[in-house]
């Protein structure tokens, strides 16, 4: 099992309602995240908009992958890519780079 770990940055302005959006994530999307091999997915985010993710899967590329051709993903980015600094023209799951993991105690 992989442990995949990332940072984003959501806008200052953005902050209370990118935690409401996330309070309430559709039902249809957090099912597409476990069909596709998302596995103990947190979110952590800052005061100062620094967001850390983390997620267990089997198989990094091809859960992002699968993930990527479901039509409910297309809409969520759609709508979650107004909260982020610095993509670049990439869709927020687009922009997720892994850390590496330096150091794991099991």
């Amino acid at each position: 099992m992989q442990r995949v770990c990332f940072l984003l940055k959501v806008r200052q302005d953005r902050l209370d309602e990118y935690r409401e959006r996330h309070a309430a994530v559709w039902p249809d999307m957090l099912e597409a995240l476990s069909a596709t091999g998302w596995h103990n997915y947190s979110l952590f985010l800052r005061d100062d908009g620094l967001l850390v993710g983390y997620l267990e899967t089997e198989d990094f590329a091809r859960a992002r992958a699968a993930m990527a051709a479901t039509e409910v993903n297309a809409r969520w980015q759609a709508e979650m890519g107004e909260f982020f600094e610095a993509l670049d023209g990439d869709r927020p799951d687009e922009a997720m780079k892994p850390l590496t993991e330096v150091f794991h105690l099991a």
